[in-house]
């Protein structure tokens, strides 16, 4: 566990050195007030919604759910159970439901909020060793349908190397980049986009953080970030 939390606490640094600041100037009560007033326990996280054209951008992002919500003191409803029961309940298109009442996926799953994901954008770019996403976080209470916490961010996932070498060696480090952005595994991507965008909720009640946290500065609700490899 002890190694885990450093590895986690290592990523975290890793990301903040590399995107500057993207807080805004209100705290956390402020930005995530129902937050506070609703105290959510458990989380099931809704099949992504994908607008884009690649078709397995939903199962990268809907399997890396789970570490950020429970790194931040949440009960995270099992991932590939409730895939399940959404599939033979015909709701694996959560477009159906985000508008709608979600009380029956409070007495059937037992959560006390929703994760729905929007995709707009996935792009993998080898010349430029990066993957781009974009991606919108609703989370909704499954007892009055309220919102709870919202951000949309675009974030780059960059593998390139610091290369300032010019002629072959240059042209070789470029090869180098390409090949790694063709070879990683998307899911690296999804992964750091739902950790940085989590990483600004409240913390839940198995946090050491909770209700601690309540004058922290949250998070801009829409942002750009670089995550470099």
């Amino acid at each position: 566990m002890m190694i885990r939390n450093i590895v986690f606490l290592c990523v975290a640094i890793l990301v903040l050195a590399s995107c500057g600041t993207t807080q805004s100037s209100m705290t956390k009560e402020q930005a995530y007030g129902l937050m506070y007033q609703n105290h959510p326990q458990a989380i099931a996280a809704m099949p992504p919604v994908n607008k884009t054209n690649n078709v397995e951008a939903k199962e990268f992002f809907y399997s890396s759910f789970t570490r950020p919500l429970a790194e931040r003191g949440y009960y995270v409803l099992p991932a590939f159970l409730t895939m399940e029961l959404f599939k033979s309940e015909s709701a694996y298109d959560s477009e159906m439901f985000i508008d709608g009442s979600l009380k029956q996926f409070g007495e059937v799953l037992g959560a006390d909020a929703l994760l729905f994901t929007i995709i707009h954008r996935w792009e993998k770019a080898a010349l430029n060793a990066n993957i781009t996403v974009e991606v919108e976080y609703i989370l909704k209470s499954t007892k009055d349908n309220a919102t709870l916490f919202s951000r949309r961010g675009t974030i780059v996932h960059d593998m390139s190397t610091d290369n300032t070498a010019g002629g072959l060696a240059g042209l070789i480090t470029m090869a180098a980049d390409m090949l790694t952005t063709a070879t990683t595994n998307p899911i690296k991507a999804a992964r750091a986009a739902n950790m940085y965008t989590l990483s600004d909720l409240p913390a839940g009640m198995y946090h050491s953080g909770y209700e601690t946290d309540k004058t922290t500065n949250a998070g801009q609700p829409e942002f750009s970030v670089t995550i470099k490899q």
